[in-house]
């Protein structure tokens, strides 16, 4: 019973540590106005990839003698693969500026337009009037991401300093709203077009620059590990650390896997491991921490609570959701199942990171829906790549390994406090032995007896 106790203390203290240091100031972080438009931004254009990405699936399919049959249609199938990964910073510039405006009441439509000008304005080349297409892709997400937060705060102070053209109420709302654009727009305009153009200032390149240590530090397996112990840090503090870090990881992961979308057009080698599904898929088998070999781990509890939450979960585990058994166990704040829960996104993301870095298995160039089941999912990401799909059986088959003497000593404490608590119950607690006390006292009493 003491080392019970001693266990139950070392836990609360880990948890009160976790709560009072480290929770606020990330909660803070996540649910930040300009990190949250941000996430929404790359979201809203995860459609586009996918789509994208079923067009590559059938140009590049892993059929033997399939390249001579797409051949004559191979530039027709790409028209489709350009015109997603080809602008995908318009659009997110476009839909960052449209929710922070929301965020910040703003005419959101507004903030959107202006953002999105200015930042076509300075990816034209000056001496032939044309886009710099390439900035337009996956290499000018960053100066996208800036432009549209800058424009946005630029709008709202012009707003709240009444700097703004305002029509009468009863003109038509959408000439209302194109007026309201005019001020902060012809700023903008100017001050990027005295940068951009007049003083020469290179802003892609100096954004590029500026990041660059960070774009190659997540294709680096030191700096995917950090990545990978984040996110599920954050998760086992309660935040949902797949979002708390999408903000910072995403242009730079969706810039992968639009430079290997491209390597494979060119039929290049794919130069990035750790693009786009290679965490989604392949280190969060069922779940970020791989918790449906848990699932599967518990599927026949003795403890009955384990049990049954294990048999709720796991159809929708297969769908890669997994809040069901993380808060149902939970693993939230549980040290005990904390420890395996990071683990396997530890060992999950070496394994795959080598077996990609060596030319196992297929890099991905494939973006899916994030709720595909696994094995299926490492199959699509990976073009078709069957070595991939059985690495997706082994990574839950080794998650289960990991999963495995922590659930049943977990079992095993569920197990004993429940007989404790039984036979207390069965003895009658402390309360039960003073009433019990207490009446035969009284019958005493009443009997004329020593109640003593």
């Amino acid at each position: 019973m003491v080392k019970e106790a001693g266990k139950g203390g070392e836990m609360n203290v880990a948890s009160g540590f976790l709560n009072k240091h480290l929770v606020p100031a990330l909660t803070a972080v996540s649910e930040n106005t300009y990190m949250s438009a941000i996430r929404s931004g790359m979201v809203s254009v995860v459609p586009l990839t996918i789509i994208g990405g079923l067009f590559i699936i059938v140009s590049y399919l892993p059929i033997t003698g399939w390249d001579k049959v797409v051949a004559p249609y191979l530039r027709l199938l790409q028209v489709p693969v350009t015109a997603t990964f080809g602008v995908l910073s318009v659009f997110v510039c476009f839909s960052i500026g449209y929710d922070l405006g929301k965020q910040l009441k703003q005419e959101a439509i507004v903030s959107a337009t202006i953002a999105t000008v200015v930042f076509l304005m300075i990816q034209i080349k000056s001496a032939e009037q044309t886009f710099s297409m390439e900035n337009l892709g996956s290499k000018g997400l960053f100066t996208a991401i800036i432009i549209a937060l800058i424009s946005v705060r630029v709008q709202k102070f012009f707003t709240d300093k009444g700097v703004v053209i305002k029509l009468p109420d009863n003109v038509p709302p959408v000439v209302y709203e194109s007026f309201l654009s005019l001020s902060p727009l012809f700023f903008l305009m100017l001050a990027f077009w005295l940068i951009r153009f007049v003083l020469g200032v290179d802003i892609d390149h100096i954004v590029q620059t500026t990041f660059k240590p960070l774009v190659f530090a997540l294709n680096t397996l030191p700096g995917i590990l950090v990545y990978a112990f984040l996110v599920t840090l954050l998760w086992s503090v309660g935040i949902n650390g797949d979002n708390a870090m999408d903000a910072i990881v995403a242009p730079i992961f969706l810039q992968y896997l639009t430079e290997n979308v491209t390597a494979m057009t060119h039929g290049q080698s794919l130069p990035y491991v750790t693009a786009y599904g290679f965490f989604t898929t392949f280190v969060n088998v069922g779940g970020t921490g791989a918790t449906i070999a848990l699932a599967l781990v518990m599927w026949n509890s003795k403890e009955p609570g384990f049990r049954k939450i294990s048999r709720i979960s796991l159809p929708t585990q297969i769908f890669q959701i997994n809040e069901p058994i993380f808060f149902g166990f939970p693993i939230v704040l549980n040290p005990i199942f904390m420890i395996p829960y990071i683990l396997n996104a530890l060992i999950l993301t070496v394994g795959t990171y080598l077996l990609m870095h060596w030319n196992v298995i297929h890099k991905p160039f494939v973006n899916v829906p994030w709720t595909t089941p696994p094995i299926i999912g490492h199959y699509l990401v990976s073009g078709g790549d069957w070595k991939a799909a059985v690495w997706g059986v082994v990574s839950i088959v080794i998650a289960m390994m990991v999963y495995f003497p922590f659930a049943k000593a977990a079992e095993r404490d569920r197990l004993r406090a429940e007989a404790v608590g039984r036979g207390q119950a069965k003895k009658g607690g402390p309360f039960d032995e003073e009433f019990n006390h207490k009446e035969h006292r009284d019958h005493k009493e009443r009997q004329g007896q020593n109640p003593l």
